[in-house]
């Protein structure tokens, strides 16, 4: 059995803590912050690939019961024009779909959950430095604190500590000239689905919005910004407002109903990190390969990882070779996720004769569509978690 510390309680940290867990070894989480996330985050989808991976920790069920059916997606010009009625990930064999849910919810069910299975969460414990010793890894927290273990995961997101401790040289992350933002509307009747989600490629900005079950309407906007310096909330209501009115969509209706506009935040990927591992120290979810949310992979590449490292840790009879055997089976999807979210975030930031050139294309590409959707390879993916890893 081995000791890991696991910097960072988010998704990525969580999940990892649990499937270590389940193998027989003792994870310990710290977390940065000194609280909880509860009421904390936007929302986010989590893919049938993502789903599929928590099913073998007993987690798939938990996340269902938080969030709710996203089986299909309408995408739209900002002239009203639909592009196409598409399947969103498609389907598990049990008929499970892409399941959307509050960021914070999701965090609070997996911390809960971690809790109950016995593995401790210390708050509070920001990573200032980790070194290698004899016989594991020993890290300093900024309250003067330090723990000892056999190996250090960085799960600890888009500004880890972990990955500039690994590499120093470790590049920044990359700005992908948008700004994200949304929020929860509510006493608003619209005659969509629920659960299906609306997406439009609008004149200035891209917009998506879905009904929730119970009849609220959960919404996101991507707008686009060529420097990642933030606006003053005090206009971004009407400045959205503004953008939104050039478009044939409910999306000012629903902007003018939401209580709380999120703050907006600045998006980032990176398109590689050389070096994700020492012999006791490694990296994973957005601190090794943060993606654009134009892929709508982020969750489940942090959970697909955590899973693919449990396993390498289970079956490789070394902690080094372990994490060799981790890199190598993840490095290449996901650096190929990376890619295509910036693929797919570039159409959404584009100036007044780049819409009119994106908007013949797509509605060209969804017109004669290719026989293979380039997106599938995301949400296709299937880790076979009794297989051994060689």
């Amino acid at each position: 059995m081995a000791k890991v510390l696991i910097a960072g309680g988010g998704i990525a940290g969580t999940v990892t803590a649990i499937a270590l867990h389940e193998i027989g070894h003792e994870p310990v989480i710290h977390e940065a912050y000194d609280r909880t996330a509860e009421g904390v985050g936007a929302f986010l989808t989590l893919a049938v690939n993502g789903l599929d991976a928590l099913a073998p920790l007993g987690l798939k069920d938990l996340v269902k019961d938080l969030g709710f059916d996203t089986p299909r997606i309408k995408m739209r010009l900002g002239n009203g024009r639909e592009l196409a009625d598409l399947a969103l990930g498609g389907r598990l064999e049990d008929g499970t779909t892409s399941q959307t849910v509050l960021r914070s919810d999701l965090y609070i069910g997996l911390r809960d959950e971690a809790v109950r299975r016995g593995i401790e969460v210390r708050y509070g414990k920001r990573l200032a430095d980790a070194r290698e010793t004899a016989s594991g890894v020993l890290a300093t927290f900024e309250d003067g604190s330090s723990a000892e273990g056999d190996l250090l995961i960085g799960a600890d997101g888009l500004r880890s500590r972990v990955r500039t401790i690994i590499d120093p040289r470790a590049p920044s992350p990359r700005y992908v000239p948008l700004l994200n933002t949304g929020g929860l509307a509510e006493g608003l009747r619209l005659d969509d689905e629920p659960g299906v989600m609306h997406m439009t490629f609008g004149k200035r900005l891209f917009f998506a919005h879905v009904v929730h079950p119970d009849g609220g309407v959960w919404w996101f906007a991507n707008v686009p910004r060529k420097h990642a310096d933030l606006p003053e909330m005090s206009t971004w209501r009407e400045d959205l407002i503004r953008q939104l009115a050039v478009d044939r969509t409910p999306a000012v209706e629903i902007v003018r109903a939401t209580r709380e506009i999120y703050r907006p935040w600045a998006t980032y990927d990176f398109p590689s990190v050389p070096t994700w591992r020492t012999d006791r120290m490694v990296i994973i979810g957005d601190a090794a390969h943060a993606t654009s949310p134009a892929a709508g992979q982020g969750a489940a590449m942090a959970v697909e990882d955590a899973v693919t490292l449990a396993r390498c840790l289970r079956d490789v009879p070394s902690i080094p070779k372990a994490r060799a055997a981790y890199e190598g089976l993840r490095r290449e999807r996901v650096e190929a996720v990376v890619e295509r979210g910036k693929r797919n975030g570039d159409a959404k930031a584009v100036g007044p004769v780049g819409r009119v050139i994106r908007d013949f294309f797509l509605t060209r590409a969804f017109k004669n569509p290719p026989k293979e959707d380039p997106n599938a390879f995301m949400w296709r993916h299937r880790i076979e978690w009794e297989a051994p890893v060689s």
